[in-house]
């Protein structure tokens, strides 16, 4: 193995002449990041529709009817799974949010592509609400920070398989400082974001395990299989826990 810029690399892969970019920038490609963008759009459409649902964002009637809280998913209310995760509990929690899924999304989007985009953003919020119901099912909780922990794990997994050591390590260290204020600030949810970010970081892992190992028709097969068994296995789970 012959050390490189990027790694170890074996000596025939070392004399190939590789285009190498680190910073903010390096994931970008030249495609605009629509579903990034729609996302955006449906999460801050449906605050406002908490808002005029009656009551205040933290206690509203499409709080109380869509939330995540594992009595109401026990009882048939499975569709919260998902719903939960475009409801936020005030202006502040969904400002930041939103911020960071433009930052990431913007960054991750064009990089891999829409369908995997979306199939890791799902993927992250599907495993944020397993983990809600798993550490604190009796709380109502709401937001998109599962799927936002499970965006920024993606970066972090992609820029690395990339060699993209500096934008890697940004991502890493934006985690850490969030990581740290999930703990330390009462009433956010542990799970949802560990279970969000852990989602994520598998999702992307499959991506650029089959990015190295299997382009093609195979490994894109292979790659949907394996994030519809990731979203089907936080399904069944968040089930299994609410009950």
């Amino acid at each position: 193995m012959t050390s490189t810029p990027v790694g170890m690399r074996c000596p025939e892969c070392a004399k190939q002449k590789t285009k190498v970019r680190s910073g903010g920038g390096a994931l970008t490609g030249a495609h605009t990041p629509y579903a990034t963008y729609v996302l955006i759009a449906i999460n801050v459409i449906a605050f406002i529709a908490e808002l005029g649902a009656g009551g205040s964002a933290t206690s509203g009637d499409l709080i109380h009817d869509g939330g995540l809280r594992g009595a109401e998913v026990d009882s048939g209310d499975w569709y919260r799974i998902v719903t939960a995760g475009f409801l936020h509990a005030g202006p502040l929690h969904l400002l930041f949010n939103m911020y960071v899924l433009y930052v990431a999304g913007t960054l991750l989007e064009p990089g891999i592509g829409t369908p995997r985009f979306l199939g890791i953003y799902f993927v992250s919020l599907l495993g944020g609400s397993f983990g809600a119901l798993l550490l604190s099912p009796d709380d109502l909780t709401v937001g998109a920070s599962g799927a936002i922990f499970g965006l920024m794990a993606a970066v972090v997994v992609v820029a690395r398989g990339r060699g993209m050591e500096e934008l890697a390590s940004q991502f890493g260290l934006f985690i850490v400082l969030n990581l740290v204020l999930t703990f330390a600030i009462p009433n956010i949810s542990i799970g949802g974001h560990i279970g969000g970010l852990i989602g994520g970081a598998i999702a992307a892992l499959v991506f650029v395990g089959v990015e190295r190992q299997a382009p093609g028709r195979v490994g894109t097969a292979f790659e949907v299989g394996a994030l519809l068994l990731l979203a089907v296995l936080a399904v069944v789970g968040s089930l299994v826990v609410a009950a």
